[in-house]
C-alpha cells in the first residue's frame, strides 16, 4: 500500500496534512505498526469473508478532519454547533444509501453491524420478547440470541437450522417454529449461508404470525448493491447492514426501513444506543455508496459471485467438501478433512503458506470447515484463472506441499490491492 501525502484542493494554510509522514514524526513505532500491516495484507491471499480493500478515497474521507466533529443528533438537530457542513456529508450520504438500495429510509449512523441489530431490536421489541433467528450452530451471528451477547440477555431466542444433508434452509420447519412460539420478530440472516435467502418466504411466515421481519444482511449488502443478489428491503420491516465486506465502505453499520418507522429507528441509534457519530466514517460510508451505484461495482459484485463459485468448483475437484454443493454468493464453507486435517489444523497450514481465512461451523452443526470469502481478491483485479490457481494452492498448502508460500507471494505480487 502507498501511503501518500494527502491534501485538500485547493491547499490554503491550516487545511493541508499528511497521513505516514506525520505520524512517522510524532510515533515511530506506531507507524512502523501500519506500514508492517499494510504489508501484511499485500503479500498473502486474503480469504477473510469478512473483509475487503476499500478505495484511497474512502481512506481518504475516514483520515479527514472530519474525524474531530462532535455531531450528537441528526442533520439540522444537533446539539452541537459547527455542524453545517458535516450536516451536508451525512444527507449526501443517507440520499445515497436510499438511492442505491430503494430505501425509504437510511439511517448511517451505526458504527457497526452489531450497533444496527442492537437499534433494530431496540426499535422494534422490549426486554424478554422472544425471536426467532438462526441457531449459532448454524451460522447466526452473535447478535442472533448469543448468551454472552446482549441478544441473548435481553431477549429470549429460539433458533431455527438448516438441513443437515443440503446445508439448505428448511422454510417448513421455520414456519412451525414461529407457530409453535409466537415471536415478536423474526431475523433472516447468517455469516456462513452461501446461498441466496428467500426473503419472500420469510416475510410470508413473519406475516402469519404477526411478527416483524429483521433482514440481517451484513454478508450480501454489497452484492445486492451490485444488483447480484435480491434485495430484502421490499420485504423487511429492517434491513441491518454493514458498509465493509463486499460493499467495499469503511467499517460501520446501516439500517434500512419504511418511512413509518423512521423516527423509531433513528431515536433508536441516538440518543438511546449510541452518542455522537463518527462524522469521518459516514463521509467515507458516502464515498462508497457513490462508488457502488456505478456500473464499475456492478460489474465487480458479479465478478464477486463468479469468482467465488469458480473457486468452489476448483475446492471440490481437489477433494474440499463444499457445504450445499456450491454458492450463490460471495461465501464458500469448505471441509478439509477428506484432505486429512480438521479446519483449525487447516487454517494454521494455510496462514503459515499465506492464505488468510476463517473457520466456520458447517450445515451439520457439530464440526466446523473453512469459511472463504472471495470479496478481496476479486478487487485486486482476480478473475477466472486465478480462482482455479488459489483452489491447488489451498489444496497444496493443506496437504503442506513444499514451497507454497513463494507461490502465494508471486500470485499476490501480480495483483497488488493499491497498486503503486
Amino acid at each position: 500500500m502507498s501511503l501518500t501525502t494527502v491534501s485538500t484542493a485547493p491547499a490554503t494554510a491550516g487545511t493541508s496534512y499528511t497521513d505516514l509522514e506525520a505520524l512517522r514524526r510524532q510515533d515511530p513505532e506506531l507507524a512502523e505498526i501500519l506500514v508492517a500491516e499494510a504489508a501484511r495484507q499485500a503479500d498473502a491471499i486474503q480469504l477473510v469473508a469478512a473483509e475487503n480493500f476499500t478505495s484511497p478515497a474512502v481512506l481518504t474521507a475516514l483520515g479527514s478532519p472530519l474525524a474531530n466533529k462532535y455531531a450528537e443528533g441528526y442533520p439540522g438537530a444537533r446539539h452541537h454547533g459547527g455542524c453545517e457542513l458535516v450536516d451536508v456529508a451525512e444527507r449526501l450520504a443517507v440520499d445515497r444509501a436510499k438511492a442505491l438500495f430503494g430505501a425509504e429510509h437510511a439511517n448511517v449512523q451505526a458504527h457497526s453491524g452489531s450497533s444496527a441489530v442492537l437499534a433494530a431490536y431496540a426499535a422494534l421489541l422490549r426486554p424478554g420478547d422472544t425471536v426467532l433467528a438462526m441457531g449459532l450452530p448454524y451460522g447466526g451471528h452473535l447478535t442472533h440470541g448469543s448468551p454472552a451477547n446482549f441478544s441473548g440477555r435481553w431477549f429470549d431466542f429460539v433458533g431455527y437450522g438448516v438441513d443437515a444433508e443440503s446445508g439448505l434452509i428448511d422454510h417448513e420447519e421455520v414456519r412451525a417454529l414461529a407457530r409453535a412460539h409466537r415471536p415478536k420478530a423474526i431475523v433472516c440472516g447468517s455469516i456462513s449461508y452461501p446461498r441466496h435467502l428467500d426473503y419472500a418466504a420469510f416475510r410470508e411466515i413473519a406475516d402469519d404470525v404477526g411478527a416483524y421481519l429483521i433482514a440481517d444482511a451484513a454478508h450480501p449488502m454489497g452484492l445486492i448493491a451490485g444488483g447480484a443478489a435480491p434485495s430484502p428491503v421490499p420485504y423487511a420491516d429492517v434491513v441491518c447492514a454493514t458498509t465493509h465486506k463486499v460493499l467495499r465502505g469503511p467499517r460501520g453499520g446501516l439500517l434500512l426501513c419504511g418511512a413509518h418507522l423512521a423516527e423509531r429507528i433513528d431515536r433508536a441509534v441516538f440518543p438511546f444506543t449510541q452518542g455522537g457519530a463518527q462524522m469521518h466514517t459516514i463521509a467515507a460510508k458516502a464515498v462508497a455508496f457513490g462508488e457502488a451505484s456505478t456500473p464499475v461495482f456492478t460489474a465487480y459484485a458479479h465478478q464477486v459471485v463468479a469468482n467465488a463459485r469458480a473457486l468452489a468448483g476448483g475446492l471440490a475437484a481437489a477433494g474440499f467438501g463444499i457445504a450445499t454443493g456450491g454458492t450463490d454468493t460471495h461465501l464458500v464453507l469448505a471441509d478439509p478433512s477428506p484432505l486429512g486435517a480438521g479446519a483449525r489444523e487447516a487454517r494454521g497450514r494455510l496462514a503459515a503458506a499465506g492464505i488468510i481465512l476463517d473457520t466456520c461451523v458447517l450445515p451439520d452443526g457439530d464440526t466446523r470447515g473453512l469459511r472463504l470469502g472471495t470479496a478481496a481478491v476479486t478487487t485486486q483485479g482476480m478473475a477466472g484463472p486465478e480462482m482455479a490457481r488459489l483452489a491447488d494452492l489451498l489444496a497444496s498448502a493443506v496437504r503442506e506441499r513444499p514451497g507454497v508460500r513463494e507461490e502465494v507471494r508471486e500470485l499476490v505480487g501480480r495483483f497488488p490491492p493499491y497498486p503503486a
